[in-house]
């Protein structure tokens, strides 16, 4: 094993497509008021998007695993966010995705 590992260090392949697969690829875009982002590692997706209106805010999470959802949830806020709220919930949600995802 420890020769392959050495082979595929010195040659470059496979070794660094590993490692790609594994990290986590993090997207942050605003979206008017609001922002969503965009978590993924390898065939994993995970989506949190925070949409703010005058009126309310909804806030939208999905994972899903290769075209399986694992959680498709949203909720209703009866007030705006105002964009502080909107970073600590967006830092919050990429800080838990951190802790949950698998190690490989």
């Amino acid at each position: 094993m420890l020769l392959l590992l050495l082979v595929l260090a010195a040659t470059g392949v496979g070794f660094a497509c590993a490692a790609a697969a594994d990290e986590l690829q993090i997207e942050i875009t605003k979206k008017g008021l609001g922002k969503e982002v965009v978590i993924t590692q390898g065939a994993r997706e995970w989506f949190m998007m925070v949409e703010v209106t005058p009126e309310n805010t909804v806030i939208v999470r999905q994972e899903k695993d290769h075209e399986k959802y694992l959680v498709d949830e949203s909720e209703t806020h009866d007030r705006p966010l105002a964009p502080v709220e909107v970073d600590a919930a967006i830092n919050d949600y990429v800080n838990s995705v951190k802790a949950r995802a698998p190690k490989k």
